[in-house]
């Protein structure tokens, strides 16, 4: 894909994409809010100190790029707090808030920030979560965590057409249920699977198949 830039890339899933992209031979730039020995180790650009919630750093991550055009944008920082109703007081609240400024307005910040360096057929790939579909909430919870998954996807379906005149295609992607610290361990594919799916659907992505939502395996997922 060329210049890739990677949002939360110092561990977990952001490792990996940043890891498989190096292997391959793009190149790429590592935002993070702290850096971490094992994205150091990969040699990648890395630019440490990026709130993807905060609009100057987004700024600051614009100005790093320069004038380069980014190939591939895969907006992956996210952040996941449980809650369960009947249990959400004030420190629930403001986990709640926190989670739809890094995994909602986090993708929009970072996106619109990085516009003048976005090739003029450059793909764009949000980390969602098919936790935030509404058709395919069977089991509840996870209040705060759902809601702004859902809210990431509508930034996807938004910048899909708002960004279709310059021939951008955009993806919202749902991992698959991963082993990282997110989600204590748990879930049934590592992050090297994980991250070879959502490769794999950015690669498969055009103006073609723009706005769509999918499964890292491929599978298409209801909103």
């Amino acid at each position: 894909m060329g210049l890739c830039v990677v949002t939360g890339s110092n561990r977990g899933i952001g490792l990996e994409l940043a890891s498989q992209l190096v292997r391959r031979g793009d190149t790429v730039i590592a935002a993070c809010r702290h850096s971490s020995p094992q994205l150091e180790a990969l040699g990648v650009e890395v630019v440490d100190g990026i709130d993807v919630s905060d609009v100057a750093a987004a700024s600051r991550l614009r100005e790093h790029i320069g004038e380069r055009k980014i190939d591939a944008l895969i907006n992956n920082a996210g952040v996941l707090h449980r809650d369960q109703l009947g249990k959400i007081d004030a420190g629930a609240v403001e986990d709640i808030l926190l989670q739809f400024r890094i995994n909602s307005l986090g993708p929009l910040l970072i996106t619109q920030a990085l516009l003048p360096c976005l090739a003029d057929d450059a793909r764009v790939g949000i980390v969602s979560s098919r936790m935030g579909s509404v058709a395919d909430n069977t089991s509840g919870g996870y209040y705060g965590y759902r809601m702004s998954k859902a809210a990431a996807n509508m930034v996807g379906a938004s910048l899909a057409r708002d960004l279709a005149d310059r021939g951008v295609a955009v993806a919202v992607l749902h991992p698959g249920y991963v082993r990282t610290e997110m989600t204590g361990g748990g879930g049934d594919v590592d992050t090297n699977t994980a991250a070879a799916g959502l490769l794999a659907r950015l690669d498969e992505l055009d103006m073609s198949n723009s706005g769509g939502f999918w499964h890292a395996n491929g599978e298409p997922l209801s909103w």
